[in-house]
C-alpha cells in the first residue's frame, strides 16, 4: 500500500512538473523525493516478497490500514519538505515582502 500511495504521489508530481510553465515553483524537489520513496517501498516490497512468498499478497488488514498511513505519511512529509524549500527559495518574494511590511 505504501508503493502504491507514494507511486501515484510520484506520477501526478511527474505530470504536474513536465506541464509547467516555469520552474519557480521547484516542482522537480517533490518529483525526486516521491520517486525516493517510491524506489524505497519497492526495494521494501522485493524484499518482503522474498521473505513471505505467497503471503506477500495476502495483508491482514491491519497492516493494510498501516501501511496505508505510512504512505500517506510518507506523502505528507514529502510536501512539508517541499514546502519548506518553496518558502526558502521564496520565488515570487512574497515571504520577504511580508517579512519587510512587518517591520
Amino acid at each position: 500500500m505504501t508503493l502504491l500511495i507514494t507511486v501515484f504521489a510520484a506520477v501526478i508530481a511527474t505530470v504536474l512538473w513536465y506541464n509547467r510553465k516555469d520552474d519557480r515553483m521547484c516542482l522537480g524537489t517533490l518529483c525526486f523525493l516521491y520517486w525516493g520513496a517510491s524506489l524505497m517501498w519497492l526495494v521494501d516490497a522485493i524484499f518482503e516478497y522474498a521473505e513471505l512468498k505467497a503471503e506477500y499478497f495476502t495483508p491482514a488488514l491491519e497492516d493494510m490500514a498501516n501501511d496505508a498511513f505510512l504512505g500517506l505519511s510518507a506523502v505528507a512529509l514529502g510536501l512539508v519538505i517541499w514546502l519548506v524549500r518553496l518558502l526558502i527559495a521564496d520565488p515570487k518574494g512574497s515571504v520577504r515582502a511580508a517579512l519587510k511590511k512587518q517591520r
